[in-house]
């Protein structure tokens, strides 16, 4: 029984802020960012945008391709969570007229979440093939002003249906994991931002890989040689080309760099100019593979490495379907960050340490241009609106 990604949709915040601009304001060469880094824009959310309207934005074009009706149950990957009890998958339940006979659930384990999530909806389908399964990863990355952190910054939602005979990815069975409890990054309840000890974090990141790599190969026989495409979890982009060049290293693999570039580069395209989306980042990494490789992807088999910092990592492949370019979304996935407004520096500030969730009553301000939005709180409780949009 084939199980897997039937259809894949990502979406993103309305603005961006420039590595330029980050760096003019910062007083740095941006070569650190554009060359050490590897990034040049960061998505930014305005303050009427959370994680249940990107989710929003991301899973609408899926269920309007199919009967909603048929939805069975969301599962929910985030680390930027909105409520310490209620999951988020509830509100997004409401907003997306979803069926009464669906179960939600939220699932957190830093980046590795939406990997778990996936893993989940695979088995539950394998168990009852009549099950059509949401997996939700949505995150928006944010740091303390001033700190490491903000320049890697970001948002992004992706969402998944895991179905019997996918159209797009075959989940293949068998995979290696890998937990440590290390303090690499991590978020305490009184915070509205992360606290991380970065050069720490990427050598955690690199043991996970090497770790995952060999329990991996244990379980399923496969090799470095088996595996046509790479997508790695992308804190920030040169993550990826470490992680590969180690990889490689431990496998003592001869490639040309031309040739390693091919099998993972693809794979990088949009995380360059979205930034950091935590949970949702391998997953915009596979979706910008499959939209920016011009070869045919027919049969290839796709590696994923997720990383949870904390930490939780999991190393699984994939084959990709004859015909899942029927179906991509692909010109949805461009026009979005095509279209996104540039901001100034000041801007982005606003948008991210000006306004205090923190109070039971709050209206917001309109910048969201989407579809689906985050209005407000009324009595500690949560507002969202479907509103029109130009497309519209």
């Amino acid at each position: 029984m084939k199980v897997g990604i039937d259809l894949i949709h990502f979406a993103t915040s309305d603005y961006f802020l420039g590595m330029d601009t980050f760096a003019q304001e910062k007083g740095i060469d941006v070569n650190k960012y554009y060359v050490g880094i590897g990034q040049e824009k960061m998505s930014i959310a305005p303050p009427d945008e959370d994680i249940v309207s990107l989710a929003a934005k991301a899973v609408e074009p899926i269920l309007q391709a199919i009967d909603r009706n048929e939805i069975t149950a969301v599962l929910f990957a985030t680390e930027t969570g909105i409520d310490q009890s209620k999951s988020a998958g509830v509100f997004l339940h409401k907003l997306l007229n979803l069926p009464s006979r669906c179960r939600m659930i939220e699932l957190k384990h830093a980046c590795y979440a939406g990997a778990a999530g996936l893993q989940m909806a695979t088995a539950m389908v394998k168990a009852n093939t009549k099950e059509k399964i949401l997996v939700i990863a949505a995150d928006i990355a944010k740091y303390d002003q001033n700190s490491s952190g903000e320049a890697t910054q970001g948002c992004g939602a992706v969402g998944m249906l895991i179905t019997e005979n996918p159209r797009i990815l075959e989940i293949e069975a068998g995979s290696g994991y890998f937990t440590d409890d290390v303090m690499d990054f991590w978020r305490p309840n009184h915070r509205n931002t992360a606290l991380v000890d970065g050069k720490y974090s990427t050598k955690v990141y690199l043991n996970s890989l090497k770790q995952t790599w060999d329990h991996f190969t244990e379980q399923t026989g496969r090799v470095f040689d088996d595996i046509d495409y790479f997508c790695y979890h992308i804190p920030f982009t040169k993550m990826a080309e470490k992680a590969h060049q180690t990889l490689m290293r431990k496998v003592g693999s001869k490639l040309e760099k031309a040739h390693a570039d091919a099998k993972t580069l693809p794979s990088q395209i949009y995380n360059r100019i979205v930034g950091n989306s935590y949970s949702a980042s391998l997953f915009v990494g596979f979706i910008s593979l499959l939209d920016n490789v011009k070869d045919q992807l027919d049969n290839k088999r796709v590696s994923f490495f997720s990383y949870g910092s904390g930490c939780v990592a999991e190393f699984f492949t994939g084959v990709i379907q004859p015909g899942y370019e029927k179906v991509l979304m692909t010109e949805s996935h461009q026009q979005q960050i095509d279209e996104r407004e540039e901001l100034d520096y000041q801007t982005y500030v606003q948008f991210y340490y000006q306004t205090d969730y923190a109070q039971p009553n709050l209206t917001l301000e309109h910048f969201n241009k989407g579809a689906f939005r985050f209005s407000g709180i009324e009595d500690d409780k949560r507002q969202y609106s479907k509103q029109a949009t130009n497309a519209e």
